[in-house]
């Protein structure tokens, strides 16, 4: 029962932080906020699990276990609950957009908000005037209620880990404590999968559902401005974690211990326990003595530093360190780098990360462990066995810089009116009879194929329709760059990219999976490393502690944050705030985005190999002076068994004599 109610628990804390993953796009567009933000929202998780890490490792084993997990996960309940309350005071979602949502469409309006004589300078003008709505803001940013609901769900995923694995270890046979600690991690790896199909699911819909006219909504979720229902996947995810706790709260503190298991057990209570009989029994210490030898205790500063002073696992820490800041980084914003690179919405990025990027990585890591088992590979071979298949995923990896596609055509950003390449300025001459807006983004498609920022900045004069059916016509931009005659006309819209970018997004995909599989086979033999060069088994559980503080620290917190800024750096046109200020952003370099994204990526993960290098020979070092202290230890012992052979042939001899001169007494 226990390991089934923990089975369902790792399952939940799986989903709500993989769809958390999923929604970074839609929390910036909905908050108005850049990448690096979110970098701080998501690794904000970590300092959460940080915060009490220590507290609850260190009390939790001596209070109810199965209690303690249920108030923990109550608290990532509540957290991810926290998380969706923004969208219930925030208010409407309001589209940046100069289209009428609804009007009759033999009412024509003009694009064009004015007009004037001194137009070049008009247009030129670098702002306009906040809306009316602005003081319905609240004062208080509600992104901080998503950090601060996923700082409490970080809280209450620490004791799930430390907790559960110690109360499987402690009571269940020797036999089935492995079985069920895979059966567990089993689970842990379909929570993400789910995770991203929810996400994919709930951005697909409006993020105003059933409270807005879907007629009235005149932008498709692969536009830049679409917000999807990020908070239902919230609210389901809460529920789902509400109900992992109360198994928790049924199940007993502690179960009847193996019988295996009563010698070696060391506990406090259960040496407390095996203390009292033995002192009744010899009226002295020599219990405790003869108990306190079967489990060694060694001071915490001394044990650190003989741990932090082996080489191998400072070199494996720094490793490890890097290429988890590689890893979380590139997952983190993968699902976005599918959306702006190839133009992909964000429901179909999320799917594909759930459908075949996951089970990709899952099967790897299982495979992995069964070639290590098959091939009973050593600590040398799991060595280069882990460094191969990343070596090899790495150059796979560098194939990503070839699949790439160009910048959209964006009159202005990308390329000039006249349809030549460069970085030009949105006004020109034929939008110079407006007062345009540089800070609008209301992208139109004109019949020539180039995005224009908006109907405006197309020149057009005029539109029909209402709502998704608005069409544009008269636009005199379009006719500039347009070579052939025909239609200047314009739809809602940024134009769809060119086929040459959907025919290598097949590649891509595939590249991925294939990537993903052969890095994540060393996954398994790379952290077996940890659990064999260790041998001393306090230091082990030290060094797996060390191991996961430090990579939460230096890795899960850090990564999404400078790898956001370095993103944010690519950004061609900013959206605004209702009120002022720059919000999130509206189109990319793709180009540059691709070769800092996959750059940064790589970058670290060339760093980690010159250390897999010096890690090498300095593991070649400690198995040769483990191989020879072996053989001494072994020489040692051959001399001590010969003594004591020999003391017990003479012990013998003796006892016969006096079994002779105790017949031959009888005898007389």
């Amino acid at each position: 029962m226990f390991l089934a109610a923990l089975s369902f628990a790792y399952f939940a804390k799986a989903l709500s932080g993989s769809y958390m993953k999923s929604t970074i796009t839609q929390l910036e567009r909905r908050f108005d906020i850049p990448s690096y933000l979110i970098g701080i929202i998501d690794g904000s998780f970590e300092i959460g699990n940080l915060l009490v890490i220590a507290f609850v490792s260190y009390f939790g084993a001596k209070l109810h276990r199965p209690k303690i997990i249920a108030i923990g996960c109550l608290l990532m309940s509540f957290g991810t609950f926290l998380i969706a309350m923004p969208h219930f005071i925030i208010g409407r979602y309001k589209i940046e957009t100069s289209i009428r949502p609804s009007v009759n469409s033999t009412n024509n309006f003009s694009p064009c908000p004015a007009s004037s004589l001194d137009s070049s300078r008009a247009g030129d003008r670098p702002s306009i005037l906040p809306s009316r709505g602005c003081e319905r803001e609240s004062s208080v940013s509600m992104w901080i209620y998503v950090l601060l609901g996923n700082i409490l769900r970080g809280i209450g995923e620490t004791p799930v880990q430390p907790l559960g694995i110690s109360y499987i270890d402690d009571y269940a046979q020797s036999e089935n404590a492995a079985l069920y600690i895979g059966c567990v991690q089993t689970i842990s790896i379909i929570g993400p999968v789910f995770g991203y199909l929810l996400g994919s699911l709930c951005a697909k819909i409006y993020v105003d559902i059933g409270y807005v006219d879907m007629e009235t909504v005149t932008i498709t979720p692969a536009d830049a401005r679409w917000v999807g229902a990020w908070w239902l996947g919230y609210l389901i995810a809460g529920a789902i974690t509400l109900m992992s706790a109360v198994p928790f709260w049924f199940l007993p503190k502690s179960l009847p211990v193996p019988v295996e298991k009563h010698d070696s057990s060391c506990t406090p209570e259960q040496t407390r326990a095996l203390n009292i009989p033995l002192k009744q029994k010899f009226g002295s210490t020599h219990g405790e003595i003869h108990s306190f030898s079967k489990c060694p205790h060694a001071e915490f500063v001394p044990t650190l530093k003989s741990l932090l002073g082996n080489p191998v696992f400072t070199i494996y820490l720094c490793v490890t360190i890097i290429q988890f800041n590689s890893l979380i980084g590139m997952v983190t914003y993968k699902p976005k780098y599918i959306e702006q690179h190839y133009g992909q919405s964000a429901s179909k990025a999320n799917f594909l990360m759930g459908m075949i990027n996951i089970p990709a990585v899952a099967f790897g890591m299982f495979s992995g462990g069964v070639v290590m088992k098959k091939y009973k590979l050593g600590i040398m071979g799991a060595a280069k066995f882990a460094f191969g298949t990343s070596l090899l995923g790495y150059f796979l990896s560098l194939l990503f810089f070839v699949l790439g596609c160009e910048n959209s055509k964006v009159a202005g950003i990308t390329v000039s009116y006249t349809g030549v390449i460069s970085e030009g300025s949105l006004f020109s001459d034929c939008n110079s009879g407006c007062l345009c807006s540089r800070r609008e983004w209301d992208p139109v498609c004109g019949e020539n194929g180039i995005t224009y920022v908006s109907p405006c900045l197309a020149g057009c004069t005029f539109s029909t329709g209402s709502g998704r059916n608005t069409v544009f016509d008269s636009c005199r931009c379009v006719a500039v760059a347009n070579t052939q005659p025909g239609n200047l006309t314009a739809t809602l819209g940024q134009c769809p990219r060119r086929d040459s970018c959907d025919k290598v997004f097949p590649y891509f995909l595939a590249l991925s999976v294939l990537s993903s599989f052969i890095i994540s086979l060393g996954g398994t033999p790379g952290f077996m490393l940890l659990v064999r060069f260790v041998n001393s088994p306090e230091l082990k559980s030290l060094a797996l502690g060390i191991h996961t503080l430090a990579t939460r620290t230096l890795a899960g917190i850090p990564a999404p944050i400078y790898f956001g800024a370095i993103i944010d750096t690519t950004c061609l046109k900013w959206g605004y705030k209702m009120c002022g200020g720059r919000g999130a952003c509206r189109i990319y370099n793709t180009s540059s985005y691709r070769i800092v994204y996959l750059g940064l990526t790589l970058g670290l993960r060339t760093v980690s190999f010159f250390f897999c290098i010096l890690g090498f020979s300095v593991l070649k070092r400690h198995i040769k002076m483990e191989e020879k202290n072996a053989l001494t230890n072994g020489n040692t012992e051959l001399e001590l068994l010969r003594k004591e052979e020999n003391s017990s042939i003479h012990c013998e001899q003796f006892i016969l004599a006096l079994d002779c001169n105790h017949d031959r007494e009888t005898r007389l």
